[in-house]
């Protein structure tokens, strides 16, 4: 079973979709929206969506035993898939975190609107809820201890930077631009956006050179974004202005993006996350049916 991907990806043609011959388009086309129909009617199958109000996703607790809670920021470049499992290795690799104590969930965040009752989810729910139609992008949101949060910035931001590639004459490149528009746009958010004390250590670990614009935070505007996908450019939000919305529970330590991950991640470290109560189904938003998760 493929894994339905945004429709906002249509707001922006793949890099490569020049290049197909006009019958292998329609063909690809036509392979996409029985996948969109089959996906909406199983939808539709599924038992109807909880009737409570979303909530911006709250602070994970302390993964040093402390009290306080993590300070939450988020970072987006692409299909949120690949890039969780990339922070979940900084996390379990490099700050020696359990699986029971990874805070690396995938989600949407950086517009400045919410659907009917504050919820923003994925395009197989109510319209009025899409994410892409309301601003926002994906992007992975991580928990920063208050005792060590310059240091787990930086290796979050040292990762964040590596998941680019240098294009010959226009500077750095997402590792899957073929998702194109706002929903994929690269976005970090920090408490206090650009003048966030966190800021400097961005700028340190950005080896590439990219812009680093300040957003406001996106609207969609008859069909136009106003903080897009650009290459070269990263907009740094303010998380606290714009908060992070928890992606559903299918979303979560998906395969990537055409790419399969090792049962260990899929299965053992999703499972143990879920032990934790930490990726339960969102209010309001429908899931996908829980079928094998290959990425598309």
């Amino acid at each position: 079973m493929l894994a339905l991907r945004p429709l906002a990806a249509a707001r922006g043609p793949s890099a490569d979709a020049s290049s197909r011959p006009p019958a292998a388009a329609a063909a690809l086309a036509a392979l996409r929206s029985g996948l969109v129909s089959a996906a909406l009617t199983a939808c539709l199958l599924l038992p109807a969506p909880l009737p409570a109000a979303a909530e911006p996703a709250a602070a994970p607790a302390s993964t040093s035993g402390g009290s306080a809670p993590l300070t939450t920021v988020y970072f987006g470049n692409g299909c949120f898939w690949g890039r969780q499992k990339d922070f979940v290795e900084v996390e379990m690799r490099t700050l020696g975190r359990p699986a029971d104590q990874v805070t690396a969930l995938v989600g949407y965040a950086a517009g400045t609107a919410t659907g009917p009752d504050g919820r923003v989810c994925y395009v197989y729910s109510d319209p009025k809820t899409r994410y892409d139609e309301l601003g926002h992008a994906e992007v992975v949101a991580l928990g920063v201890d208050p005792g060590a949060e310059e240091a787990e910035v930086r290796a979050f931001a040292r990762a964040y930077f590596k998941q680019f590639q240098r294009t010959i004459d226009q500077g750095m490149m997402r590792l899957d631009p073929q998702d194109a528009g706002a929903a994929y746009r690269n976005v970090i958010g920090l408490p206090g956006g650009v003048r966030s004390p966190l800021f400097p250590i961005i700028q340190e670990a950005n080896v590439n050179g990219m812009e680093l614009r300040e957003g406001k935070g996106n609207v969609v505007r008859g069909g136009r974004d106003t903080e897009n996908d650009e290459l070269n450019v990263v907009w740094v939000v303010d998380s606290e202005a714009l908060p992070f919305y928890r992606a559903e529970r299918y979303h979560q330590f998906h395969h990537g993006l055409g790419k399969r991950f090792p049962e260990t991640y899929v299965r053992g470290v999703r499972d143990t996350v879920a032990a934790t109560g930490r990726i339960e189904p969102v209010p309001g938003c429908l899931e996908f049916p829980e079928l094998p998760r290959v990425g598309w």
